[in-house]
């Protein structure tokens, strides 16, 4: 649900389809931003989202993200002379459907430079490359062949320098299912399942802009 926010007489505003111009990215994924509130908006009389456009350069500047240059009422430089670039943030998915995998990377292609991400099928080959480098962001089923999600996730717990690391846990199970089984670390958000790429990656969308606080400014 978007916001009801105020708006001054000399408020710059965009249309969600400006927005996704300027953001390189479907027009849905920025109506999901705004559900999300990833994006705030304000709605005219007749309905219609309108999204400040100083959130949406913000937002095109603390990501990467640009679409359309030839849009002139959107064109603004997206890099300051002595700032340096902030490095990807590092997001491991763990889940043995290859056609999961694929609908993720497509889903999460919207975040560009800002992220970078790899893929594990087990729990053990996640340990393995979290051994090798961690990640910033694990997001994992805990329905996995072999080592499930429970016993990587109470592996990681007992390994002091990442214990807390973020986790996004999915699952088809209940609070109660879950408990049975030994439950799950403190820092570990469960999401329940189904859950769209879409809808998985405006949640990691959220995680990225807490890690990557928007610029404000004109």
């Amino acid at each position: 649900m978007s916001h009801v926010i105020s708006l001054g007489p000399a408020a710059r505003m965009l249309t969600t389809r400006e927005a996704a111009l300027r953001l390189g990215v479907s027009l849905r994924t920025v109506q999901l931003w705004v559900e999300a509130s990833i994006l705030p908006a304000a709605r005219t009389p007749g309905g219609h989202r309108r999204i400040p456009f100083n959130a949406v350069e913000a937002l095109a500047l603390s990501t990467g993200l640009g679409g359309e240059s030839g849009v002139s009422i959107l064109r603004m430089p997206v890099s300051v002379r002595g700032e340096s670039e902030s490095p990807p943030q590092d997001v491991l998915l763990v889940g043995h459907d290859p056609v999961w995998q694929e609908q993720c990377a497509r889903a999460m292609e919207v975040f560009g430079a800002a992220m970078s991400l790899r893929f594990a099928e087990t729990g053990y080959l996640a340990l393995l490359q979290i051994g090798q480098k961690a990640p910033d962001l694990l997001v994992s089923h805990l329905e996995l062949p072999g080592m499930d999600g429970f016993a990587m996730l109470r592996t990681l717990e007992r390994c002091e320098s990442i214990a807390n690391l973020p986790v996004l846990a999915l699952t088809h199970l209940s609070e109660d299912e879950i408990a049975s089984r030994g439950g799950l670390p403190a820092s570990v958000e469960v999401l329940a399942l189904p859950v769209s790429a879409e809808a998985l990656a405006v949640r990691v969308g959220r995680w990225l802009m807490a890690r990557r606080p928007l610029k404000q400014g004109a």
